[in-house]
Parts: structure tokens; sequence; C-alpha cells
């Protein structure tokens, strides 16, 4: 009895080398996961992601870092591959496939977002790659939340042939599906050409940087071989060309850094998505603060120009005015800004520039800015000084008519609260294009100083006093005191409002306050447009 004591003693315990416990069989499972996440993390080469910071680019990953709060991004498709053969493709299998997608919050509210890394392929789309866009905006639309891409690749890839094409038509597909729905971005951060720019343009608006960023149809060797011409890509297709010139750019910045932190900051003015109002702030900006800086803005002589610019941002809150395209028609202004703490998009007409006339760039300028913000349920205020529609033969053989149609389209068929501010000249056409009345808007007002009149005077009565003129002994003077009489009659704001056409003249530093009681009794507004298809807008 005493020696099995002992043995069981033995073998139990005491006196022989410890046991090393057998690993769970998860373990080594859960070591190759770590190890295929980190790969993930560092697909690109440290060679590759050094030649991206050199050319003053971020990494795809570091572009999503700066964009989305802290610790907020979830990726998805992390260990994707692409499947493809050919061309010696098959030998290089990187996890991403040179794309990062997932969501995360800007502000705490929901985006979802895709990042080309140029570090793989030179961030080329194939299928894979497409497929993982894809899948990020069909969530995006799903949840309703907005959908930021980053841009930063050479195309279709190359290798994939015709499949890679018909994945962009995927991409194609669905931002037309999600216009109007989502916000939609484009942020471009490295070249974007041929069939890629149509997915940005699709978009609701587009980032470039200074510099790094590119977008054309075609590049400088193909436009020297068929055209003969001879230019730089950044001639072609640098940011300030397409913020100046074509304006495919909306907002252009120095660097990614900046860039990123003004995309987070138009968010703030848009709503997640078509359902939604975009957010509110408690206002720190009194909203019966008074205005007493217009008066000095606006000059006494109605040819002399001022800016509209510092007449909007005395307005509204905080004096933040947010300018969408400033660089590309800038006879018009068009941009975001807060009243009471509610959004609210602004359009008026630049007299520093071309004397506020709208022509075919202003035009097409705000009548897409118009239609973005009746999509986001954003109210839109109007200021008017308009001389008329800009005059020659350039304008009409461009198709102005065509093209001031789509502003007059655009405000006719909005159904957000739209307020009519008429600061000086509100001449003809233009006038009523420029959200009047007569097109829908809900309330209009006008300054002491405006003139809401067919014409200005000098040509009204040129037209309608030709003969007399003509007749007269003296018929300079004889003008002169034609045009003091439809200068006195006409030229002044009175008529409208004895009409109704202006709801009521105010004192211009009243403005902010009149505009705070006039939306917030149209916050309310419900329209209801006739069923159909859609409309067939002048494009």
């Amino acid at each position: 009895m005493a020696m099995e004591e002992d043995e069981i003693q033995g073998e139990g315990g005491g006196s022989g080398p410890p046991v090393a416990p057998v690993p769970h069989p998860i373990e080594e499972r859960l070591a190759q996961l770590a190890s295929l996440r980190e790969e993930a993390l560092h697909a690109g080469t440290p060679a590759a992601v050094a030649r991206q910071h050199e050319r003053g680019k971020l990494t795809a990953r570091e572009r999503i870092g700066l964009l989305l709060d802290p610790g907020s991004f979830v990726e998805l498709d992390m260990l994707a591959r692409h499947r493809a053969h050919g061309f010696g493709i098959e030998n290089t299998r990187p996890l991403t496939d040179g794309v990062v997608t997932g969501w995360g919050a800007v502000d705490g509210r929901k985006v979802f977002v895709f990042a080309q890394d140029f570090t793989l392929f030179g961030g080329a789309l194939g299928e894979v790659f497409a497929e993982k866009i894809h899948k990020v905006m069909d969530l995006a639309e799903s949840v309703g939340a907005p959908f930021v891409g980053l841009n930063d690749g050479g195309g279709a890839r190359i290798q994939e042939g015709v499949v890679s094409l018909a994945e962009y038509g995927g991409i194609f597909f669905r931002n037309v599906k999600a216009s109007g729905v989502i916000p939609q971005i484009s942020v471009i951060l490295g070249p974007c050409a041929g069939g890629a720019v149509y997915s940005p343009a699709m978009t609701d608006f587009i980032f470039m940087v200074k510099g790094t960023s590119h977008m054309f149809i075609t590049g400088p060797d193909v436009v020297k071989t068929v055209t003969g011409e001879e230019v730089t890509q950044e001639e072609l297709g640098g940011a300030m060309t397409h913020a100046s010139r074509s304006g495919v750019a909306t907002f252009v910045f120095d660097d990614e850094q900046t860039c990123l932190e003004q995309v987070r900051y138009l968010l703030s003015f848009l709503p997640s998505n078509n359902l939604e109002d975009p957010p509110y702030y408690e206002p720190e900006d009194d909203p019966n603060r008074c205005c007493d800086g217009i008066l000095d803005l606006i000059p006494d002589a109605s040819n002399k120009p001022y800016d509209m610019k510092k007449v909007i941002t005395e307005i509204v809150d905080d004096h933040d005015f947010f300018e969408v395209n400033p660089f590309w028609a800038m006879n018009i202004v068009c941009g975001f800004g807060r009243i009471d703490g509610h959004v609210v998009g602004v359009v008026g007409n630049q007299p520093q520039v071309l004397a506020g006339c709208l022509d075919i760039d202003a035009s097409e300028k705000a009548a897409r800015f118009v239609r973005t913000c009746d999509a986001f349920n954003i109210p839109l205020v109007t200021f008017v000084d308009v001389p008329g529609f800009l005059p020659g033969t350039n304008q009409e053989y461009g198709g102005i008519i065509r093209h001031g149609a789509k502003l007059l389209y655009a405000y006719c068929e909005s159904t957000v609260p739209r307020v009519q501010i008429v600061t000086r000249k509100a001449y003809g056409g233009a006038y009523v294009v420029m959200n009047s009345k007569s097109i829908g808007a809900d309330l209009a007002f006008a300054w002491p100083s405006a003139e809401v009149a067919v014409m200005g005077p000098d040509g009204a009565v040129n037209i309608i006093f030709r003969k007399e003129i003509e007749a007269a002994d003296d018929a300079v003077s004889r003008r002169v005191e034609l045009i003091e009489e439809y200068t006195e009659r006409f030229a002044n704001p009175y008529s409208a409002a004895e009409r109704g056409y202006v709801d009521d003249v105010i004192d211009p530093r009243d403005t902010r306050r009149v505009l705070v009681e006039a939306l917030t009794m149209l916050r309310t507004k419900k329209e209801k447009l006739p069923q159909r298809k859609h409309g067939n807008m002048p494009l």
C-alpha cells in the first residue's frame, strides 16, 4: 500500500520537469492571420512607399488616417488578391490588390471610402480592385452614407484587358444610381486619365492638389501625336487648369493634408443622404445681428463694382462662407454658409467680374450648385445684381441660350426653400432666371438700391425714345433728361413691390434678421412634383 502511494506521488508531482502546455490549434491559425494582416498593411514595398513620399504624396492608408476620425476606420477585403493570368501578372499577387476600402467616421458621422494605392500596380484598376469599390459603393447607398473616393492610379490595368473596362462601367453605373441619394466626393491625389476621369466627373464635388493632381482624357503624348500641340501635364490637366478653365475641379489646395481637412469641412455642410437635413450646429452668432458693414460695401453709383462675397460673408453665421468653384466663372459666386445654425446654399452675382453678367460658364456653375442643394435639402438664398446676359458672338455661338436655360431649369425644378435678395441691378431675362418670384421663389426681398426693370435706363431710352432724340435740337441733352426720367420711374424696387414681385423692400442692415425669419418660416415647406420619369433638362 505504501509503495503504491510513492508511485502515485512520483507520477503526479513533485520531482520531475514541468510539462509544456499543448498550444490550442487555433493559435497557429491566428498567427497566420496576424501575419497576413501585417502583410496587407505593408503591401507596397519600402522603395515604392519612399518614391510616393518623394513625389510629395501620401500613401493610401496615410490619407485615410487624415480623412477619418482617429481609430474609426473599418477595412473590408483586406485579404483580397487578383485572379488574373498573363503577362506575368500571376506571379505578383499582393494583398488588397491596390485599393483600400471600408468605412469610418467624420465628426462622428458614418462615411464610406476607397483609397487607390499607387505603390501597387501604380493604382491601376483590375477586376478584384473594382469589385472592392463596387461593394463599398453599394453599402454606402444602401445605408445612406456619404462616399469619398481617394484617386491616385494609372487607369485600367492593361494586363487584365477588357475586364478592367467592364468593371469601370460598374463604377459609373453606381455613381449615377447614387447621384442625388448620397453625397459623392472625389479627391484627385495623383494621375487620373482616360476612362478613369468619368467617375469623378459624375460625383458631386472634385478636390485636387496643386502640382500632384492631374486629370485628362488623353495625355500630352497622344495630344501631340493627334493634333501636333505640345503641352505639359500641368497645362493640360493640372489642378489650376481644371479649377479656372474647365470648371471640373470644385476645390484646389496646396497640399494633401489641407485638401483632406477641407473634405471633412465640406461634409459638415452636407446631410448623410437625401432623406435627412444637413447638420445643425447651435449658433453663437446672434440671429438678430445688425449688418452695419453692408452700407460701407455698396457704392452710391450703380455702375461701380463691389465684392458680393463680402456682402454674403457679412450676413452668414460667424462670417463663415465656404465658396464652391472659387476660380471658375468668377462672375457668379456659389457656396455654403449657415443662417442661425442651419446650412444654406448661397448664389450671388459678382459685380467685380464682367459686371455680374450671366454667361455660359456662370450659368453652368450656378445650375449645378442649385441642383446639388436641391438634391440634399439645402435651402437656397440668391443675391441678385445682374445687368443681363453677356452679349457677343462667342456667347451666342457657344449656346448661351441653352446654357442659360440650365440655370433657369435648375431653379424652376427646385423644391427646397428659396429666398431672393435683390441688392442692385435686376434687368431683363437674367433677373427672371436668378430665382425670381415668377419661377418659384418663396420669398423675394429688395434693398432700396435695387433696380428691377426690363433693361437699364440707357438702353431703354435708346429704344423707346429713339425718334424723339433724333428730332430734338439738342439730342444729347434730351437723351440725358429722358434717362433721368426713366431712372426715377423704373430704376427702383417699388414698381416690382407694387405688383408683389418683391415681397418687401428692406433695410440692407436687416438682411440677416429677415433671412432668419424667412427660413424659419419655410423650414416646413412641402412641395409635390408631378409624377414622371424625369424632366428633359437642356443639357
